[in-house]
Formats: structure tokens, C-alpha cells, sequence
């Protein structure tokens, strides 16, 4: 299997692209966004595939698939398990999750290959066996790996985390899905994803000053809030986008999965050309400066965008101020300049405990150089970082680029550590030794995501986001009181002084970057007569029994193990942090299993009552146990956009290994909607959201009339109240019917393991 993207590769899927893309034109008669002409032209059937955007499911062929590997252990144990041998397309497995921050790069990496060595082997092993390209710990983190070495315009890659659209900012559909999903194409089956519709970001001016690129998503994450792009493709246009560097652009897509966006791209230009180019693919940039035509939505598009997408919005670059969201969700958007007063009204720790910047999010050459010009005024007024500052590279050919370059040692001289090249605190993995669980205090990054208990496992830890010069700005101050467009610092000599915009610095290095391979494993010929070895009694690792198929019964008197209140992110189903070496283990995490959700009846989380005997307050996952020693199945009943976030497929895994039959919840998160129906678990939705408030604490729950489940066909639910009274509810689902099937196998990998 070819791992690289080659010139031949992508000519190869620029000539069947334009091909399927004009079957349906000739269907259609309209002129297409890129976005269509992205997704059109990975259709598997393009004469014969429903278009209903919003409504049709669309069956896919994905160029791409790169896995991270706290979830590419479950995803890599799913596909030995499907009888395949060697990947149909080509795959990359990288090591950026497992390595916990806490004194710096050199010993945290030492930890971590301590700790995790038996995990880090058995991804080896098992890539080596699968025609996967290894990437080692060290090498960086999965999307900057991507955009560095895989990403290409017009291509279509899925991958096993939420932040895969981080390669839209070079012109990719890049979606980030579970395992299970990832599974499906690696084994050369079609991928499914319900048609999206389109919203349209028109960004007109440029920016200068203190704005940056995070700054138009973190604006956008307020406009739209965490739902508003579901089953949505999320498309930038006009002239403001042509004057983003394509790593700023990579920043922007990134994050909407903070909209909860199917994905987010750009048209292809002279900027991903450059970038390109920088990173020793300019025999790629050949190829698709050939095929522009293809790389952007058509002409008519941008001068009528109303007649194109479903929803516009309007961003002037040269007007927008540098935003902080949060703290708690990525959508609490306001201006800088206005966070001092937020702060006050809502009485949040101003005082900063951490100031921390870099992640896949933002480490690039521009954003690491405009974050040094910060910096350096700082240190040349005798200042240094008055809390902990952490940087975490996005990748080794980062590392070495600003380490040749001198950036690293401008953040090292103002009191910053630098981590090793991986996700670290931004995905949890943060050892804290100034504040203990349950202590409230504020930090603020320049990462993601910021649910409650995300960066350090503490839910008082106030999350607040920002560019990494905002970052670095306030850190300074030490307050989220201060305001960098207008407020004073003090310097070392005492005297006070204002920090100026930081100048614009190079979107690449003019020396080139430093490339780094050393951490790249291929994968060997005949790979496929290497043994993977599980030790029956490992703590981290678990080979896979197959779920149960259905009975043909309906589901009768069901359990309610828990009735979620608010928001339910896959950080409250399945918790990261320590449990992340758990990942390859279904039994072992299966501990953490709706730890961080609230109750509805006693606001505890992670708590429930044992419908048996009466007793309130016992821990979800042992009382899921109790269920299932009994042969009960049970039901969660949850609230809107449950399940967003994390693409982590241990959500679906852990609750379909415990006995959950059905998740009926106000609304679904896209990635955790669809991981759900890949482990036969029913996601169902109030037809009649009000129905929600009917769901008592001792209820049981009937679904009625399973034998008939079909596309479209609503499920009647009966609850069975402690009184005996009853109130029957409908209830809608999105099963296909290939998805029923999965859910009658019991498993859409039993499914396809029976098809071998």
C-alpha cells in the first residue's frame, strides 16, 4: 500500500473526481460549491446515489484515513477483528495522546514511554501487519503530521478524531469519525455520512493588528453556538479568505468541530500553493494548480451566494476584534475587550493560574512568530510569565524549525516550559501539582476545546481560549481583567508601558522548515504474516468479543439508568485524562462510563438509582454492572446535542459492553450519533422534545413494534412509571436500512465480519 501522497495519487483521484463530478452536473444542471464538488466526486454510485441534502445518506470513498492512537487501539482491534488483512486505502497511525505534561518535553517523554510501551508496541505491531504507516511518539500531533506530509486539495480523508478538519485549511473534506467508521474504509467498503447542508462564511477585508485567524472561528463559534453546524459543511469564499496563510486557514477548519460542522474547507490558492511548496510537495501544488477549477466552488457561486448555501454569514476581517470564549463551552464568545466585565458580572477567578499556547490548533510557523513578538517586548521591558506558561509544538518539524530559528528560546526567556510534541493538556493529559480536584481557578490556552474537567480533570477549572498572543498578553498580566488593545503592563524596571500589535511575521520560514522523518515507521512487504499479541491478562489492552445480535424481541421494562440534564459532551460519557490508558481495554474503561454527566433528578454527576432496590447515589458504571450481571439491558435518556465533542467511539463501546439498548435523547451529535448505531445501541429522539420533562426517576421503558423498524418509521416508547401509570411516546431515529442491519447483527462489525 502506497502511504504518501504522490503526484500520481493525486492526479489519479483529480481524473475520477472530475469524471463523477460531471455525471452529476448532468443530473443536477446547476453550477456547485467546492465543498459538492468534493463530496460528488467521491460518491461511490454518482449516477445513481440519492441527493437530498439533509436527508440522503451519501455513500462515500475516502482517499485518507489517519487514526490517533488513543482511539486507533480500538479502531486497530475492530479491523483484526473483520478478517481483513491489509488496508484498502492508505492509513496512518500517530502517537500524539498518550503523552501526559508535566515537567517538560524530555521527561514527560521518558514517562510516557515507560508507561505506555506495551500500547505504543501493539500499534506498531499491528500497523506493521495492516499496511498502516507508523508514526512514532514525538513525531507531533496528527493533524500538523497530516497538513505536513498527506493533506491535498480536493481530497476526501476521515479520521478518528474530532479535529480532522483541520486539513479543510489546505482544501481537503477532511470529517472526523469513530473507529468503527474508519474501519469501514480501510476494509475498501463505501463510508456513509448523512448529506450535509451548507453554510456559506463570507469573509470580506484583511486583518491587521491584533487579530488573527482564531479569532474568526472563536467570533463564528459565538454566531452559530456548538450545534448550529450540525449535518453541516461549513464553506469559506470571498476575498478575505484568500489573504489567510494556509495554516491559519488549518486553525479555523479545525475548530468546526466546536460547531459541530460535518467539516470546514477552503477553496484552493496561491496560499496552500506556498504551503505546498514549503513542505517539499511541489510536484502535489503542480497537479492542483492544473486542476483549480476543480479546487474551488464555480464562479457563480461567490457573486450569488444565497442561490448556493443555506445559511451565510458575513465576517469583515478588517473590523473584527481578537475574541476569548468561555469558560465551560466553546460558543461563550465575546471580544477582548469586553471580557473584564464578563468576568466581573459572573464573578470567575479573574487571577490566571496557567497561560498555556500550541496544540494542533495553533503552533504554526506564523502563529509561534507572532506569539515570539509578544515576547520579545515583554522580555525587552524586563518581564517574565508571572504564572506557569506551557508551549506545546505541533510536531517535530515545528520543534526544530523555531529551535533553529530562535523562537523557542524568545518563549523560553520569558518563563515558558516546552512540552513534548503531543496534544498534552489540551485533550486532558496534564499533570497539575499546584491545584487539587475540586479547587476553582482560570486558565487560558490557545486549544479547542474547553469543556469542564477537559485540559486538567478538574471540573472548577475555568477554561477560557484565545490566540496564542492573546495568550501570552494576558498572561502577562496575570488577570483576565486586562485588556491588550488598551491596558498598561508594568515591566521589570518598574515602569509601565503598552504592548504594540504584534508585526506581521512570515507565514514560513524563509529558510525553509527543518524536515523531520526520523519518527515515520512504513510499513514492511508482507506485512501481514506479522503477529499482534495481546497478553490475556494485560490492564491496557483487550481483544474484542463479538456484541450480541438482537433477539428479534422488543425491548420490554427496560431500566432508566440515568436521565442526563444539559450538556452531555463525550468528555461526560467517557472521560479522557487517566483513563486514556484504558482505550485499548473495553472492560477497564468501561469504569468511567457517565462520570462526568449530570443527573436530572439529584444534579450529582456520574450518580444513579438502582431501580430494584431503591438506593440513589451509586456510581453509573457499577450500577450498569448490576444490570447487566442480572441480563438487563438498559436505557439513558439525555438532552439536546448529546454527544458532542470528542469523536471517541468508547462513548457508544462502553455503554453498548454495559447493556444500554437505547440512548432517547432531545437531539444527537453527529459523530456520536452515528458511533452509536455502529455498536447496535438505538439512538432515538423525542418526536415531542416536551416528552423529556415526562421521564421520571424510577421509570421503565418499553419500545414497542422492533420487528417493523424501518427507515422513517417512528418507535413507540412506553414509560412505566413507579405508580404504575404509563405514558406512551413516540420516538424518531435516522437508521438507514444498512443501519437497521447493523443493529439486528448486533454490531456493524459483526455485520461486516459475516460478509468476509
Amino acid at each position: 500500500m502506497q502511504i504518501e501522497t504522490t503526484k500520481e495519487m493525486v492526479s489519479s483521484v483529480y481524473a475520477t473526481m472530475a469524471e463523477r463530478v460531471e455525471k452529476v452536473r448532468g443530473r443536477l444542471n446547476r453550477k456547485f460549491t467546492l465543498a459538492e464538488k468534493v463530496l460528488f466526486g467521491h460518491l461511490d454510485d454518482p449516477e445513481g446515489q440519492e441527493l437530498k441534502a439533509g436527508e440522503s445518506i451519501l455513500a462515500l470513498r475516502p482517499d485518507r484515513v489517519a487514526m490517533q492512537d488513543a482511539t486507533a487501539q480500538m479502531a486497530l482491534l475492530q479491523f483484526l477483528s473483520s478478517g481483513k488483512s491489509q488496508t484498502a486505502v492508505p492509513t496512518t497511525v500517530h502517537c500524539d495522546h498518550l503523552i501526559r505534561a508535566h515537567s517538560g518535553a524530555n521527561n514527560d517523554m521518558k514517562t510516557a514511554l515507560d508507561e505506555n510501551r506495551e500500547v505504543y508496541d501493539f500499534l506498531k505491531d499491528a500497523s506493521a501487519r495492516s499496511g498502516i504507516g507508523f508514526w512514532q511518539p514525538g513525531s507531533g500531533i496528527i493533524h500538523q503530521v497530516v497538513l505536513e506530509n498527506y493533506g491535498f486539495p480536493g481530497g476526501l480523508m476521515i479520521g478518528t478524531d474530532s479535529h480532522t478538519p483541520n486539513a479543510g485549511g489546505l482544501g481537503m473534506l477532511a470529517i472526523g469519525v469513530g473507529g468503527a467508521d474508519a474501519v469501514d474504509a480501510m476494509a475498501g467498503f463505501a463510508w456513509e455520512v448523512k448529506y450535509p447542508k451548507l453554510i456559506g462564511v463570507h469573509l470580506k477585508g484583511e486583518m491587521s493588528g491584533w487579530t488573527s485567524p482564531k479569532d474568526i472561528i472563536c467570533y463564528l463559534c459565538g454566531v452559530l453556538t456548538t450545534k448550529g453546524g450540525t449535518n453541516r459543511i461549513i464553506e469559506y469564499f470571498g476575498p478575505g479568505a484568500r489573504t489567510i496563510s494556509c495554516t491559519g486557514k488549518g486553525t479555523i477548519t479545525n475548530m468546526g468541530a466546536e460547531l459541530g460542522a460535518t467539516t470546514s474547507v477552503f477553496p484552493f490558492d496561491d496560499k496552500m500553493d506556498a504551503y505546498l511548496r514549503a513542505t517539499k510537495r511541489a510536484d502535489v501544488a503542480d497537479v492542483a494548480k492544473k486542476h483549480r477549477d476543480l479546487l474551488q466552488a464555480d464562479p457563480e457561486v461567490e457573486k450569488d451566494p444565497a442561490k448556493y448555501f443555506d445559511q451565510i454569514v458575513e465576517i469583515d476581517l478588517s473590523k473584527l476584534e481578537p475574541q476569548v470564549v468561555g469558560p465551560g463551552s466553546p460558543d461563550v464568545a465575546r471580544p477582548v475587550s469586553q471580557l473584564k466585565k464578563d468576568v466581573s458580572a459572573k464573578g470567575w477567578p479573574a487571577n490566571l493560574s496557567a497561560a498555556l499556547v500550541g496544540s494542533c490548533t495553533n503552533s504554526s510557523y506564523e502563529d509561534i512568530s507572532r506569539a515570539v513578538d509578544i515576547a520579545n517586548q515583554a522580555a525587552k521591558h524586563g518581564m517574565k510569565m508571572p504564572i506557569p506558561f506551557m508551549v506545546s509544538p505541533g510536531s517535530d518539524q515545528i520543534y526544530k524549525t523555531i529551535q533553529r530559528d530562535g523562537q523557542l528560546t524568545a518563549l523560553e526567556a520569558i518563563g515558558g516550559t516546552v512540552l513534548a510534541n503531543a496534544c498534552g493538556p489540551c485533550i486532558g493529559q496534564w499533570k497539575r501539582d499546584d491545584f487539587k480536584k475540586g479547587q476553582s481557578n482560570s486558565i487560558l490556552s490557545s486549544f479547542n476545546r474547553n469543556f469542564p474537567a477537559r485540559n486538567d480533570g478538574n471540573p472548577e477549572t475555568l477554561s477560557f481560549i484565545g490566540s496564542p498572543e492573546t495568550v501570552i498578553a494576558i498572561g502577562l498580566s496575570g488577570t483576565l481583567s486586562f485588556n491588550p488593545l488598551s491596558d498598561e503592563l508594568t515591566g521589570g524596571d518598574g515602569r509601565k508601558f503598552r504592548l504594540e500589535p504584534p508585526r506581521k511575521a512570515p507565514e514560513l520560514p524563509a529558510k525553509g522548515f527543518v524536515e523531520s522523518l526520523a519518527g515515520y515507521v512504513a510499513p514492511p512487504p508482507n506485512g501481514e504474516k506479522i503477529a499482534v499479541n495481546v497478553a490475556p491478562d494485560s490492564k491496557r489492552l483487550q481483544l474484542l468479543a463479538p456484541f450480541s445480535a438482537w433477539d428479534g424481541k422488543d425491548f420490554l421494562k427496560l431500566p432508566l439508568l440515568l436521565k442526563v440534564k444539559g450538556k452531555c459532551t463525550t468528555d461526560h460519557i467517557s472521560p479522557a485524562g487517566p483513563w486514556l490508558r484504558f482505550r485499548g481495554h473495553l472492560d477497564n474503561i468501561s469504569d468511567n462510563m457517565f462520570t462526568g454527566a449530570i443527573n436530572a433528578f439529584s444534579g450529582e454527576a456520574g450518580k444513579g438509582t438502582n431501580l430494584e432496590t431503591g438506593e440513589k447515589g451509586l456510581p453509573v458504571p457499577a450500577l450498569a454492572r448490576t444490570y447487566k450481571a442480572k441480563g438487563l439491558r438498559w436505557v439513558v435518556v439525555g438532552d439536546e446535542n448529546y454527544g458532542e465533542g470528542s469523536s471517541r467511539e468508547h462513548a457508544a463501546m462502553s455503554p453498548r459492553f454495559l447493556g444500554a439498548a437505547a440512548i432517547i435523547t432531545k437531539s444527537f451529535a453527529r459523530i456520536h450519533e452515528t458511533n452509536l448505531k455502529k455498536q447496535g445501541i438505538l439512538p432515538l429522539t423525542f418526536a415531542n422534545s416536551a416528552d423529556y420533562d415526562k421521564v421520571q426517576e424510577f421509570d421503565h421503558v418499553s419500545l414497542l413494534d422492533l420487528k417493523d423498524i424501518a427507515p422513517n418509521r417512528e418507535i413507540t416508547a412506553v414509560l412505566i412509571h413507579k405508580d404504575g401509570k404509563e405514558d406512551r411516546l413516540s420516538l424518531k431515529h435516522t437508521l438507514t436500512s444498512e443501519q437497521v442491519k447493523w443493529f439486528k447483527a448486533g454490531s456493524a462489525l459483526n455485520l461486516m465480519a459475516g460478509r468476509k
